[in-house]
This record gives C-alpha cells, sequence and structure tokens, in this order.
C-alpha cells in the first residue's frame, strides 16, 4: 500500500510517497482504508524540525475513511468513520490508504458530509473543542480568539457562539476579518494595537501572539502555539488528547448545520509535496486536504 514518509527531517521534498506493508489489525484495533486527510502545522513541523517518532515515519494525524477489517465488536465492514491519532506520540500516522487504529480512537463519520471533507474536522475540531473547555467558558462571556479563520480558530469561533459566548476575532490580515464575521465573530481586528485594553474574560491564542493586554483582571489565557505564554496570572497551555467522545459531540454538531467546515483545496497524495508548498505559504481561508 502507499505511504507518506519521511526518513530524514527537512523542507518538501523530503517528503516520499513509497510502498510499505498492510498493517494487520490486533486485539481491539480496526483496519480502515482511507479516503482522506488533512495538513495541520504539526504536520510540517514534524516533517522540518527534529521531532516525532523514529524514522522511517508515516506522516498524519487525521483520517476519514471506511472499516474494511476489525477486531472490535463495536465496528462493521463498511462503516463510515473518522479519528484523530497522535502521530508523534504513537507513530501510528494516516498519510496511508491503510491505517489501524485502537477502535476507542474511532468516532463515526458526519452523515452530512463526504468524506473528502469530513478528514478536516478531527484534529483541528479536537484542539478548538478542548481548548474551549480549558477556557471555562460561561454563557456571555466576552472572548477573544487569534487566528480566528484559521484550521482551529475557524472551528473555535463557532464552537464558542454555540455555548452563547460573545466572540471576537483577531486575524492576520485585513482581508480576513469579514471571513471571521462570517463564521460568528461579533467584532474582527487584525492589528493586536486596535484590540480593547482589559475587556476579555478569555482569550484563546492559536495563533502565537500576546494579546495579553486585551484581559480582563482575573481572565484565563488558553493557548496551543509552540510560542511562550504570556507573564498573566494563569495562563496556560491546552494540548490536544485524542478522545472520540469529543469527535463524535463534533460529529453531531456538524450534521445539526451548528458547526461547518472551510477546505481551500484537494490535492491528491501523488501531490503531497505541492500540498505541503500552498500549507506553509499561508494565507488560505480552510484546511487543505489530502485524497486517496
Amino acid at each position: 500500500m502507499r505511504a507518506v514518509q519521511i526518513d530524514r527531517h527537512g523542507g518538501p521534498e523530503v517528503l516520499t510517497v513509497r510502498h510499505i506493508p498492510e498493517p494487520v489489525p490486533a486485539e481491539g484495533e480496526v483496519l480502515i482504508a482511507v479516503t482522506a486527510s488533512s495538513l495541520n502545522p504539526v504536520d510540517w513541523k514534524t516533517r522540518a524540525w527534529e521531532v516525532g517518532p523514529p524514522l522511517p515515519a508515516t506522516l498524519g494525524w487525521d483520517l476519514a475513511g471506511r472499516v474494511v477489517a476489525t477486531e472490535d465488536p463495536g465496528y462493521q465492514v463498511g462503516d463510515e468513520v473518522i479519528a484523530m491519532s497522535a502521530q508523534i506520540a504513537t507513530g501510528r500516522g494516516t498519510w496511508a490508504e491503510l491505517v489501524s487504529l485502537p477502535a476507542h480512537l474511532l468516532a463515526p463519520a458526519p452523515t452530512s458530509l463526504p468524506l473528502t471533507e469530513a478528514a478536516a474536522l478531527p484534529l483541528a475540531g479536537t484542539t478548538a473543542l478542548q481548548a474551549l473547555r480549558a477556557a471555562e467558558l460561561g454563557p456571555g462571556e466576552r472572548l477573544l480568539i487569534t487566528g480566528a479563520v484559521g484550521g482551529v480558530g475557524a472551528l473555535a469561533v463557532q464552537l464558542a457562539r454555540h455555548t452563547g459566548a460573545q466572540v471576537d476575532a483577531l486575524v492576520s490580515r485585513p482581508e480576513h476579518r469579514s471571513a471571521a464575521l462570517e463564521l460568528g465573530a461579533e467584532r474582527a481586528w487584525h492589528r493586536t494595537a486596535d484590540l480593547p485594553t482589559g475587556h476579555y474574560h478569555a482569550i484563546l491564542d492559536t495563533a502565537g501572539v500576546d494579546t495579553s493586554n486585551a484581559l480582563a483582571r482575573n481572565g484565563r489565557y488558553v493557548s496551543i502555539s509552540d510560542t511562550p505564554l504570556p507573564a498573566v496570572p494563569g495562563a496556560r497551555k491546552s494540548y490536544v488528547q485524542e478522545n472520540a467522545t469529543d469527535l463524535t459531540h463534533l460529529t453531531e454538531l456538524i450534521d445539526t448545520g451548528d458547526l461547518r467546515l472551510r477546505i481551500a483545496e484537494h490535492h491528491s497524495v501523488t501531490h503531497i509535496r505541492t500540498a505541503h508548498e500552498h500549507f506553509e505559504a499561508g494565507g488560505l481561508l480552510g484546511k487543505v486536504l489530502i485524497t486517496f
């Protein structure tokens, strides 16, 4: 079967589509024929930086596909599923035609989306949901989300609005302000200097931008970025965890129309290097997907 692997770290040129042995599901695992995956910042960082499992390694955290074999009674052949795999910690990359994962990581795929689009949901959605949970938002509280039209930020805006929070957005480009408002943000800025001082009960930083001056006294500051936390009391990182219950909740929100995905580009796995180049260039409104 085909898989996207690296045997050294570097630029997109180190990505190789090669044939590797098919996985054999162990007890409690499910074998999935992958329809699509997506690119996330962790993928290019794993490729470029000296991080991740031993090499050669198959990359990828997201998948959407169909069950083709199962050692778990909870799934049947033909079931459409989505999953997130913590590739750096486990070495179970999802950029392959067949992936075997523990059944407890799987969730039903949304019925209202094709599998090629559902692959945009797992990592970004789980990251957004868990980070908002860490922010402990109450109904009507004021929240600022940085990177509000990115993969995680765009979902966080919608999820926060669903809880009843008042959501404002910070984006990196003035032309992206309208996109943030379309997602449900009440106000959108592209310069940190324009943010109201001491205004927000909580800030969710998805972009590595210090906006702590906008945080109210005793506010909560949650970051998912690699940059150091600002020196404010209670600032914390949110690290995403594999969680099928969260995935199932996200699927339900997709199918009820309370959450929508934005897709920027589709690329065949054979064009994985091009996909990385476009993704890293930035400026895209939506996820970059890989199809098998």
